[in-house]
């Protein structure tokens, strides 16, 4: 049975044959050949020159009731291509022109394009609405924006890429080799994650904005602008990642989380924790590397003071007690702890781990996701814990009462207890402790040790040159006069092997153990400050002093610390 488009059809080109544009016979000859060259009718008569592409255009708008538009009139790079990928658009021969509202205007020139439509809305989240244009000038447009987008993509591809295992995990491992629906976008997104985990990136960005589509890499804690693909081609790339995530590629409105294993030979594989957040002009992705190479550097690697380094062994190494690792969102917390559990990890030893969400998986670890929505938190997995003969317990993160009462019981009755909080310093965190709940008693039974940690960049080796700094300003810093004559400091320059003078990071630290005075203190309600100046009083460096060691070692300079202990 014919649609009504057909019918409609069939009368524009009974209409042209009326009115001398064709002939009856050339107009079946014409769809004949139409046919066989799979294009549209309209498509061949305007390409071929049988028919004007104006003429055409201004019948179809009388004939279908579709407004028509002169595409020269505008700018292409106002178009929304965002909203509708290059697939559709070359598959349906249509053109975004203009969302206003939950309606979404789209250039069409062949009365047929009405049938992609529904695509149209389910890739958009908009309501189509028709717009008539001429037919070569919907050509013109189409071809050049496929041109620029493949183009700009083999540009930023300086190279070919190995075969790759890519998915969610070992089992969903899909080859990336094989997949050539958008091979250009897989060979690109393949490239961003390789050339991330060579540079020793931790987390990769991908920010959409109204006219660009920036990428960056956060390398040595500090981001970088590494790539701007074309906006038209962003939502490409994040439902590249999305798939390769296992996420909903087609739910954009709510914040996604993911995972991606990347299978780089036999021996080594790097996960990607992935999570997506909507935003005005689309969807931002952020990657976090999570490479179990960098939990395995070795604990004279962290850079520990020869005390510290000490203190810490020492803390980890007995029967009970709590170890708290504090520090902002990056500072390294994760790979300190995961670098003592690593000490730890014998076949004597039965070690659990709650964390939200596992960032690195040890063999010989029993590790476990905390899952809120379906009732997993970090308490209910400690309780878990305690039925199945623990010995040493890693929380995550202490967030609330609940969590940090069960795990202070932990560290009283027999366990080893490690986990981290959000605190600037290591006195802070005791006052955050009784802040949460725990009475002091309670605190000054179950610590042993608490560690606040930053990490600073390195300076590079190869381009790093001596610093001057005024007597005034050394002194200010938290320099003695003493040391004035003899201090050598270095400041950063810039080579092609390093980024901004700076090359690696090494961890900045406060090891506080609980002596008796400090435990008396907290017993009589002593706040941070009091805390803060006892552990002074005992020798005990805070973060700045730590930092300002590595500045007279020469491996950092004077401008990182100020960055990285300014609210000291």
């Amino acid at each position: 049975m014919a649609t009504t488009n057909d019918l409609q059809f069939n009368s524009l080109i009974n209409n042209l044959i009326k009115e001398g544009f064709l002939t009856a016979a050339d107009a079946q000859k014409h769809y004949q050949d139409s046919q066989k060259k799979g294009v549209s009718l309209i498509n061949y008569l305007v390409s071929n020159k049988f028919v004007n592409s104006s003429v055409i255009a201004s019948k179809i708008s009388i004939e279908f009731g579709v407004p028509l538009f002169n595409l020269d009139a505008i700018d292409p790079k106002s178009l929304p291509l965002e909203l509708v990928n290059n697939t559709l658009i070359q598959k349906h021969h249509v053109l975004p022109l203009h969302a206003r509202g939950a309606t979404l205007f789209v250039a069409i020139s062949d009365p047929r394009s009405f049938q992609g439509f529904d695509e149209i809305k389910f890739s958009s989240r908009l309501n189509p609405e028709p717009i008539l244009v001429e037919e070569h000038k919907l050509n013109k447009a189409i071809n050049t924006l496929l041109e620029a987008a493949n183009s700009s993509i083999n540009d930023l591809l300086d190279s070919d890429l190995d075969n790759l295992s890519v998915g969610a995990d070992d089992k969903d491992a899909i080859s990336t080799a094989n997949d050539t629906e958008d091979a250009p976008i897989v060979r690109f997104v393949n490239k961003i994650l390789l050339d991330a985990i060579k540079a020793g990136v931790s987390d990769i960005h991908l920010e959409p904005y109204e006219k660009v589509f920036r990428i960056r890499y956060r390398s040595d804690g500090m981001l970088h602008e590494v790539a701007s693909p074309p906006a038209s081609i962003s939502n490409r790339i994040v439902s590249r990642i999305k798939v390769m995530s296992k996420m909903d590629i087609a739910e954009r409105r709510v914040p996604q989380d993911g995972r991606i294993k990347m299978i780089l030979s036999k021996t080594r594989a790097i996960d990607f924790r992935v999570n997506t957040c909507p935003t005005l002009f689309g969807e931002k992705v952020v990657l976090r590397i999570l490479d179990p190479t960098n939990a395995q550097l070795g604990i004279e690697k962290l850079g520990f003071e020869p005390e510290q380094q000490k203190l810490f062994l020492e803390a980890i190494n007995k029967p009970y007690g709590m170890v708290l690792v504090t520090g902002p969102t990056g500072s390294g917390k994760t790979v300190s702890l995961y670098t003592g559990l690593n000490i730890l990890n014998t076949p004597e030893r039965n070690i659990s781990t709650a964390e939200d969400p596992v960032e690195i998986t040890v063999e010989g670890i029993n590790q476990v996701n905390v899952n809120p929505k379906a009732g997993l938190t970090f308490a209910t997995a400690l309780r878990a814990f305690l039925r199945q003969d623990p010995d040493i317990i890693m929380v995550g993160e202490i967030r609330d009462f609940e969590t940090a009462e069960i795990a202070v019981k932990a560290a009283q009755t027999g366990h080893l207890v490690l986990s981290t909080l959000h605190t600037n310093d290591a006195p802070q965190t005791l006052n955050r402790l009784m802040q949460m709940g725990i009475p002091a008693f309670n605190i000054v039974s179950a610590v042993i040790l608490i560690m606040a940690q930053r990490l600073a960049r390195r300076l590079c080796e190869h381009c790093k040159i001596p610093a001057e700094y005024p007597k005034d300003f050394l002194l200010s810093s938290g320099f003695k006069p003493e040391e004035l004559r003899q201090l050598k400091l270095f400041k950063a320059v810039g080579c092609e092997l390093c980024s901004n003078g700076y090359k690696g990071r090494v961890g900045i630290y406060q090891v506080m153990t609980l002596s008796e005075q400090m435990r008396a203190l907290i017993l009589q309600g002593g706040n941070a400050m009091q805390l803060a100046e006892q552990a002074a009083s005992e020798g005990i460096n805070d973060l700045r002093a730590s930092g300002l060691n590595k500045v007279r070692l020469g491996m950092t300079s004077l401008e990182e610390i100020d960055r990285v202990t300014s609210e000291h």
